[in-house]
């Protein structure tokens, strides 16, 4: 197919994606040095058509965030508070499960739940968590629950290895592992901003086990802070060195950075030219991950709706009161409807693809 580009440093680029190449991390850095956005999103529309056809996927599903009481206190977290803090609150297992039964009437097929690192909770709290909600809710509910972070926090807190904590979760009920607490693998950027989280080492290790265990996975990259392009490149290829090695990796959704109410507020939020050239160029150099997620939580809904012109072909789920986000300033809802979900898509001229975590198709949208 013919590319128009105003950019001629994009062409031997092109040439590698019509070949079907893998681009190098030198392409990686060309195309962020581009400022030919279009001739980007063409390319990435490319690949995504040739991975995803001509689908947009969709979700229901709620998360719950059961406690923001967090040891680690990120300097980039507006979420997390001590426990004697105004604004700390942790939830019961009866609230937890409660909160997730409210979802199946409105045919939820994920309970997504990620939360602070409480400093009294036991490893058995999560262990029971998981076990209650497999017991309360259907089959067809899946439990995807706790960032690589939190897997490293029950396996310090409980003196099991992450994989003996991980096949604990799995038995009780887990079935899959949402892809936060990979921010940028930098170690410059992890000392300035969240040097007691995980190391982007023992994250790409911790779901390289889940894989293991067939827990299957998504992997993430918070942008738009302190990082640098380069590092921003270098986190995908390291994500796609993970992938090759385990191939457990479902989803990949770039996280836009929002600095109200963090320790980084100095800092501007991201614009929507950077977050689709991210999201663009993600597609591009994941050439083994199946899907390009834009969470429309952070991006906003316009430019999330944009972005499948630029190799996304998920636009997430329905949410249901988010709070991590809308706590750093989002002013996006805490919640879109089916029917919502649905009119973003099919304005596009894509067709609307209902599925699960694990990406099993629900029902395909054919006609309004």
């Amino acid at each position: 197919m013919p590319f128009f580009f105003s950019d001629p440093a994009l062409e031997p680029i092109a040439e590698k994606v019509l070949a079907g190449e893998r681009l190098s991390r030198e392409d990686g850095l060309a195309l962020y040095a581009s400022r030919d956005l279009l001739g980007i999103g063409q390319l990435a529309d490319t690949v995504r058509r040739r991975i995803n056809g001509d689908t947009v996927h969709f979700m229901v599903n709620r998360h719950i965030n059961p406690t923001n009481i967090c040891l680690n206190r990120c300097k980039f977290c507006a979420f997390s508070r001590n426990k004697d803090q105004d604004g700390a609150y942790e939830m019961t297992l009866e609230e937890i499960v409660r909160t997730a039964e409210e979802a199946v009437p409105d045919g939820a097929h994920e309970i997504h739940i990620v939360g602070g690192l409480h400093p009294d909770w036991p490893f058995e709290f999560y262990v029971e968590m998981v076990r209650r909600l497999r017991e309360a809710l259907p089959p067809h509910v899946i439990i995807q629950a706790f960032t690589a972070v939190e897997i490293e926090h029950y396996a310090k807190i409980s003196g099991l290895s992450t994989l003996e904590v991980l096949r604990t979760l799995r038995d009780a009920g887990l079935q899959a592992l949402p892809g936060g607490g990979a921010e940028i693998f930098s170690e410059r950027a992890r000392r300035l901003a969240w040097d007691k989280k995980t190391s982007a080492d023992d994250w790409l290790r911790i779901h390289g086990e889940a894989h293991s265990l067939g827990i299957k996975t998504n992997c993430t990259m918070l942008y738009g802070h302190i990082e640098t392009l380069e590092e921003r490149v270098d986190h995908l290829v390291r994500l796609r060195e993970q992938q090759d090695a385990s191939g457990g990796f479902l989803a990949f959704i770039p996280l836009a950075f929002h600095p109200l109410n963090t320790e980084l507020s100095d800092l501007p939020p991201t614009t929507g030219y950077d977050d689709l050239k991210t999201l663009a160029i993600s597609r591009l150099m994941l050439d083994n991950v199946p899907h390009i997620k834009a969470f429309w939580i952070m991006l906003g809904l316009k430019v999330a709706q944009l972005s499948v012109a630029f190799g996304v072909d998920d636009l997430d789920g329905t949410v249901v009161q988010e709070r991590i986000t809308h706590m750093a300033g989002a002013a996006t809802p805490e919640a879109l409807s089916k029917d919502e979900l649905l009119a973003l898509i099919r304005e596009t001229g894509h067709t609307p693809v209902e599925r699960d975590t694990l990406y099993n198709v629900v029902r395909v949208y054919e006609e309004a």
